[in-house]
């Protein structure tokens, strides 16, 4: 199409940009900065236009349905791509990155600062979900990867840090240091309003509590990055504890603040790698508002509607711990330690245990020493509060969870030594032994214990010291201490067995212990994709590291599972890990791969198929010149069994017909409904509208199945991998199935000329080309292929060629067929000439008394003079 750009001028340009909106403005943009359409002084301007569209009110939301529409993996009807989408369909990952790409990165002419300022309220309203959950994922895929994962843009104190990030913290924490520009929209106060400071004064009220962690949750919730998910959560581990904690005033509590706080609190803590964040959680156990110097204290509040706000407390009052509550400290303490339970691994529970145990021990061993101490009157007795929490912590583990406290037996083990050490037993309290004892009696009675792993010097501490307790005048000790001590006397007499079990390594069982632990948050329903991709990187890393305890069938079976979920960043990183897998285990690999890709069962839907063959492709190129052998021959018979016309699918025909039947049923019921033929009620469109639409949807349409036939999507991915796989190794792939392949490639060029039928052409063409550069490859790498292309085949491809490039009906086949019949012509012309730095035969050099010019009777020997000489 034309554009009349003769009379245009920077003015006109500016009178456009502004009566009109983004989603006018971005076609006509886009065709006019084409080369040769605008006149060379004015395409500075209408790029500047452009690259300023995300800026307007409606340009983020223009950019990402613009390129959405036209980006080449969508797949939307002319139709529907001259208005925009209304909740974000058809969002593909490639134009998804494109979007995120042209989004987050600043004009020239304008700051970082300014662009995310302007940039954010969109973005957060799309956030929101408002505008359907596509486009509400999108845009959290675009804050989280695209801002805040670049190090300029996304780490603190950074623009977009401060734009994104920073008032969603301060909702949650408002002495947080303000920062220019605000998402959450706040009630302006006015210059001449007075703040009583003498009373309690709202900072953050319900609704911005709430959408503050609401906007959290859609950000972390939404896309799979813990490293951001670490790095926002983290200022705010106190705030989101405490809002956890309010569920019990109200289902509307629960709903809207509590349960959002306690999702976020216990994602972070299945991601992070370390207990000191258990520890800080356990030390803000009553937490409920905080200070800053310069800054009014404040505190969270209970409305009178049920709903959550901050208030900030009256000047000279700091937010301290409130009267001793029993009631209160016990229901922290048991949702403490049941958010710790479900949050942390075995190991990760062992060590805060051990690590909480060993401190109170301590503090209750310096307690014994007598000393004066002196307090002010102001000083607050934390401590002593501290340990209360501390014991009550210790005791519901102990009764909650007492399987998980000792998965390090060995450290367990050495504390309660330390604990029952005999030359101090008699001093020790008895509810401090008591816990030892019970710590002793779950590592012995527990499954895996094997008196044979201990160590001798720990084995005869425990022997010693429960000997001493057994005999000591303590009625409620005693008779537990000689009972373990009988126990583990006898111990082998139980388990005769245990002096031949095998014992495993350490790092086979910190490897068990990961596996399991990457099954666990991979597998459960309610994880968040953060922690799933956590699990997935657990699971990577073991592969990586040749693990022992990886079962590979079981879990290339997780991996297929899991690549039918549908999610992106689940696919993407399920296809790394078949890559990893078939590095050492190709044939199982791929088998997998290629049982899900055939269906031969008949029960996956096309679009699973193909990611599969998404999957077999990023394998067959990892193999490269591995890719060889029985593997090749079995992916290969496979592709060209599906690729080929004589797939039959009965129970995808059985299928079609029931629906068949039922389309019919409906149709006859609103046609008697009707009284006749329905009418046509749609929007009215041109001829040539009409016609085009008719002729996509008889493409569309034409690619489903037909009486049991295999999919035409499906024929072209089976071709186009295996044009991957000729490229890649052709030597290994054998003569016979070559051969195979480029008659069926022949066979569709010449058979199946149906309009519905171009994109299997397409990929016909596109086999023989990479049949063509894998036999240039050889050639230019000195390869014996041991066959190649004879004559009578080279002119039989080259004449389907140019009948398809003369004759088809779809435009992109004739100019693929003209590009690979010029790159056929050229590999003629090339195979007649030797390889470089080959001779072309048996060299002449000098006969014996005759003095011939070499370089002369060999003119394809390169010479040391020119060919073409000047002569006066």
């Amino acid at each position: 199409m034309s554009m009349p750009t003769g009379d245009l001028s920077v003015s006109d340009v500016s009178d456009m940009d502004a009566r009109n909106g983004s989603w006018n403005l971005l076609p006509v943009l886009n065709a006019l900065i084409k080369p040769n359409v605008a006149p060379p002084w004015l395409r500075p301007e209408l790029m500047k236009v452009l690259t300023l569209i995300p800026l307007r009110p409606d340009g983020v939301r223009g950019t990402m349905e613009f390129i959405f529409s036209v980006h080449p993996s969508s797949t939307l009807k002319t139709s529907e791509a001259t208005t925009p989408q209304k909740r974000g369909a058809n969002i593909t990952q490639e134009a998804m990155a494109v979007a995120t790409r042209i989004l987050t990165s600043p004009a020239g002419s304008v700051s970082p600062d300014d662009w995310f300022s302007k940039i954010s309220p969109q973005l957060l309203l799309l956030l929101d979900g408002n505008e359907g959950p596509e486009l509400a994922t999108a845009a959290a895929q675009i804050i989280m990867y695209g801002v805040l994962g670049r190090k300029q843009f996304g780490a603190p104190g950074s623009s977009g840090w401060n734009v994104f990030v920073e008032p969603l913290l301060r909702s949650l924490d408002p002495t947080r240091k303000e920062s220019a520009s605000v998402a959450i929209k706040q009630e302006d106060t006015g210059a001449d309003d007075v703040l009583d400071l003498s009373g309690k004064a709202v900072v953050v009220d319900k609704e911005q509590l709430f959408l503050g962690l609401k906007r959290l949750c859609s950000l972390i919730n939404s896309t799979p990055y813990p490293a951001q998910t670490r790095r926002m959560l983290d200022p705010v581990l106190p705030q989101l504890w405490a809002v956890s904690c309010w569920g019990d005033f109200g289902p509307k509590m629960e709903e809207f603040y509590s349960k959002p706080a306690r999702s976020l609190l216990h994602t972070f803590l299945r991601i992070s790698a370390s207990v000191d964040k258990v520890y800080l959680v356990l030390e803000n156990l009553m937490y409920i508002g905080g200070s800053a110097k310069g800054k009014p204290s404040w505190q969270f509040q209970a409305t009178s509607d049920g709903n959550l706000q901050i208030c900030s407390l009256p000047l000279g009052k700091k937010s301290e711990l409130p009267e001793l509550n029993w009631s209160e400290i016990q229901k922290r303490s048991a949702a403490f330690v049941n958010l710790v339970a479900k949050s942390c691994s075995p190991e990760e529970m062992s060590s805060f245990f051990l690590g909480l145990l060993r401190r109170w021990f301590q503090s209750t061993s310096a307690a014994k020493q007598l000393e004066i101490r002196f307090r002010s009157d102001g000083e607050q007795p934390r401590d002593e509060v501290q340990k209360l929490l501390d014991i009550t912590v210790l005791q519901g583990m102990i009764e909650q969870t007492p399987e998980k406290l000792i998965s390090r037996v060995t450290q367990v083990l050495e504390l309660v030594c330390q604990i029952l050490e005999p030359s101090g037993l008699q001093d020790q309290p008895d509810d401090i032994v008591a816990v030892a004892l019970s710590l002793i009696n779950l590592v012995m009675t527990a499954p895996s214990f094997k008196k044979s792993s201990l160590q001798p010097e720990i084995s005869q501490a425990l022997e010693l010291s429960l000997e001493k307790l057994s005999v000591s005048e303590r009625a409620d000790l005693s008779p537990t201490a000689r009972n373990l001590a009988l126990l583990l006397q006898y111990r082998d007499a139980i388990d005769p067995d245990e002096e031949h079990a095998f014992v495993p390594s350490d790092r086979q069982v910190e490897d068990r212990k990961t596996y399991k632990l990457a099954l666990e948050y991979i597998t459960q329903a309610d994880s968040p994709p953060p922690v799933r991709s956590e699990g997935l990187n657990l699971i990577s890393r073991l592969v990586t590291s040749n693990s022992s305890v990886i079962d590979v069938q079981s879990t290339l079976v997780l991996l297929s599972s899991l690549l039918q979920d549908g999610e992106d960043f689940i696919n993407l990183r399920v296809i790394k890990l078949y890559t990893q897998i078939a590095n050492k285990h190709p044939k199982a690999a791929t088998q997998e791969i290629l049982e899900h890709y055939l269906d031969a069962k008949e029960t996956s839907k096309t679009d699973v198929r193909l990611r599969f063959g998404e999957a077999l492709v990023q394998v067959i190129q990892r193999l490269g010149q591995t890719f060889t052998g029985d593997v090749a021959r079995k992916v290969c018979e496979t592709l060209l069994s599906i690729a080929g016309r004589r797939g039959y699918r009965p129970k995808t025909e059985a299928k079609q017909a029931r629906e068949k039947r039922l389309q019919d049923m409906k149709k006859k019921q609103v046609e008697e409904a009707w009284g006749g033929d329905v009418p046509d009620l749609g929007d009215e469109l041109t001829e040539e509208e009409q016609a085009n639409t008719e002729i996509l949807t008889q493409i569309v349409e034409g690619w489903e199945s037909k009486r049991g036939s295999e999919d035409v999507r499906m024929r072209t991915s089976a071709l186009s991998i295996f044009a991957i796989g000729l490229e890649t190794n052709i030597a290994g792939i054998g003569p016979d199935i070559v051969s195979a392949g480029v008659d069926l490639c022949v066979n569709v060029l010449s058979l199946e000329r149906d309009i519905e039928k171009g994109i299997i052409r397409r990929a016909a063409i596109m086999a023989v080309l990479g049949f063509v550069k894998a036999l240039d490859a050889a050639k230019q790498s000195s390869r014996r292929l041991g066959f190649g292309l004879t004559d009578q085949s080279r002119e039989d491809i080259m004449r389907t060629l140019k009948y398809v490039a003369v004759t088809d009906n779809d435009g992109l086949v004739q100019q693929h067929a003209r590009d690979v019949t010029e790159s056929l012509a050229n590999w003629q012309l090339a195979a007649m000439l030797p390889a470089e730095g080959s001779a072309a035969g048996p060299s002449i050099g000098r006969l014996a008394g005759l003095t011939i010019d070499q370089d002369r009777s060999l003119p394809a020997v390169n010479t040391k003079r020119p060919r073409i000489e000047e002569i006066e």
